[in-house]
């Protein structure tokens, strides 16, 4: 995610990191081409005269840019849920140490320990699982036979809510743990099952792709048509408007499909792995541990 302040207006047009330009670039020089040849040969194509006028361009244009915005309203909408969600996750897992601390009676301090290295490996293998990487920052924080078990490698984030609801049933049967405390623990870790739902719903559910597929189309047609529209009203600006306008198209297509899919390693999706050390500092600062992790800082003006 791209963290910087408002550059000046000169600057802006020098920015690239975090700006969609470099992913349009080929299609947008393209098109810049063929609206100077259009331009040079005053809209013939060999010896035909292509008689195109701007009326049928502003309402196509229109429609177009309707489409477009909603697209990306969509797509920022994933986008937003997805930060919704691993908000729920600092919640969630800051209540669940604060409850274990403080309402569990531990059967030794292994044992606390242990349950806030699980809250921490759940984090860490929910990043990994979502952007399809090894999880061995979660492994980590996992006892070796967590690690060796066959259903860890299954779904690593629901193997290690079991373990630590197993442990509450332990805690409980014990007497070390008041049933209404239990049931608030277990309210909490199924809101964390929920939350790995919403996110594996978010990744495996793309916009359809039918739909997407036209928005290509139809935008990539529009701007290489565009110049046999402009030239006669506009003659040597043509590709100097049509680069304008393709920009705007190409940009806010290309955008859509990167905020589309938020838990990737893009500038412009969310900061996972910043979220999973705040997390970690957290609990392992409750635990009273003083050699804590540094907060992860933006590089060249990035949070990952």
């Amino acid at each position: 995610m791209i963290l910087r302040d408002r550059p000046s207006a000169l600057h802006l047009f020098f920015i690239l990191r975090g700006s969609i330009l470099p992913r349009i670039a080929g299609p947008l020089l393209a098109t810049i081409a063929i609206a100077m040849a259009v331009t040079l040969v005053h809209g013939r194509l060999f010896d035909t005269k292509i008689t195109l006028t701007p009326i049928p361009f502003s309402l196509i244009g229109l429609a177009l840019a309707i489409f477009l915005g909603f697209r990306n309203s969509a797509a920022y909408d994933r986008w937003w849920e997805g930060r919704r969600l691993w908000g729920e996750v600092l919640i969630r897992g800051r209540s669940l140490a604060r409850l274990w601390l403080n309402h569990v009676t531990p059967a030794d301090a292994a044992e606390t320990k242990a349950q806030m290295y699980r809250l921490i490996a759940y984090a860490y293998a929910l990043k990994h699982g979502l952007r399809g990487v090894g999880d061995e920052r979660a492994a980590a924080f996992l006892a070796d036979d967590e690690v060796a078990d066959p259903a860890h490698g299954v779904n690593a984030p629901d193997f290690i809510l079991r373990r630590f609801s197993a442990q509450v049933a332990a805690a409980s049967r014990d007497n070390r743990l008041s049933p209404l405390m239990a049931a608030e623990i277990e309210e909490n870790l199924t809101a964390l099952a929920g939350v790995q739902a919403g996110c594996e719903r978010i990744r495996s559910t793309p916009l359809p792709f039918a739909y997407t597929l036209m928005l290509h189309r139809t935008a990539y047609l529009y701007c290489l048509l565009l110049p046999f529209g402009l030239v006669d009203s506009i003659g040597y600006a043509t590709p100097l408007v049509v680069g304008l306008i393709s920009y705007t198209f190409f940009g806010l297509d290309a955008l859509g499909d990167e905020i589309e899919e938020p838990f990737g390693r893009l500038a412009n999706d969310l900061p996972l792995d910043s979220l999973c050390r705040r997390l970690e500092i957290d609990l392992r600062a409750a635990l009273g541990e003083t050699e804590l992790p540094p907060t992860l800082q933006p590089v060249d003006f990035c949070l990952m």
